[in-house]
């Protein structure tokens, strides 16, 4: 059957607002020419598609099972029209990278600043999440990819690259004298006031792990919002906090506890939605990543 590409446009642009003079004024149309494309579409396919009520146009079954189809169809169309569109020059569009903190910091940072240098026209957004929120955003199709650290949420509709290796160490102020300058074991630090990441996020379920691992529970006496939190309130006295080695520099007023239990490492991933299609600017942002990885 030989149906013009206009009478399926038609079709979306209507099934998905529900109204054909929304429909018109979006596809720079006029009501009538809708109207009477969706005629002809039903009439080809020798079935109603809409039901038309005073609230607007509502979809048959018919018309529901075939919008299922046209719906993945022209979104496809959309993307490969934008990416063209982009591919000319990459002087403009548009990216979103969720990022958690360590992932940002200890990766992704220089990366950022050099896309930026190469592409100042590209608009870059980048959250501030969890590795589970970071993930959510990728799940709801908001983000282009994510870039996180370990353990993740696996899941079938999601492709994971490790990126880098991360060692994480745990912290105190010169306070606490007493863990300074000796093997200290981790049953030691039940006597001490502890600092983490909230119990929602993957970094207090990995410590929780590795505590239960060598028999000791994972009490958190203080929890802090973002991982850039944690040195400065370690740092002011209150507790021990784990950190990556990355974030402690010689005029921070911390210490290093040497601990007897290694801790395990983590990794940065960069991770994507199988069945989403990147723009020219997230392809080129996603390449430089696995550039710097295989580096």
């Amino acid at each position: 059957m030989n149906i013009s590409y206009d009478y399926y446009k038609a079709f979306y642009y209507v099934a998905k607002y529900g109204s054909v003079s929304q429909a018109a004024k979006l596809m720079l149309n006029n009501q009538p020419n809708l109207t009477r494309t969706i005629k002809n579409l039903e009439g080809q396919l020798g079935c109603p598609l809409f039901l038309r009520t005073n609230h607007g146009m509502k979809l048959t079954q018919e018309g529901r099972k075939l919008y299922a189809h046209i719906r993945i169809a022209y979104e496809h169309i959309e993307a490969g029209e934008a990416e063209i569109s982009e591919s000319i020059s990459l002087e403009n569009g548009t990216l979103y990278v969720a990022a958690s903190e360590v992932a940002l910091r200890c990766f992704l940072l220089p990366i950022l600043k050099k896309y930026r240098n190469l592409y100042p026209g590209i608009h870059i957004r980048i959250s501030n999440h969890s590795t589970p929120q970071a993930i959510d955003a990728l799940k709801e199709g908001i983000a282009d990819f994510a870039v996180v650290t370990t353990p993740t949420i696996r899941s079938a509709m999601l492709t994971e690259t490790s990126l880098k290796t991360v060692q994480e160490v745990a912290i105190c102020s010169p306070q606490f004298e007493s863990l300074i300058g000796r093997k200290v074991q981790l049953a030691e630090f039940q006597k001490y006031p502890l600092i983490s990441l909230g119990s929602d996020t993957m970094s207090f379920e990995f410590y929780s792990d590795f505590f239960a691992d060598h028999g000791q529970t994972y009490k958190v006496d203080i929890e802090a919002f973002t991982a850039d939190q944690i040195l400065p309130i370690v740092e002011a006295d209150l507790g021990i906090g784990f950190v990556p080695e990355e974030f402690i520099h010689p005029s921070d007023n911390v210490r290093i506890i040497d601990l007897e239990e290694k801790i395990p490492e983590r990794s940065v991933c960069l991770i994507k939605r199988k069945d989403q299609s990147l723009s020219v600017a997230a392809k080129e942002l996603e390449q430089m990543i696995l550039r710097q990885q295989a580096g």
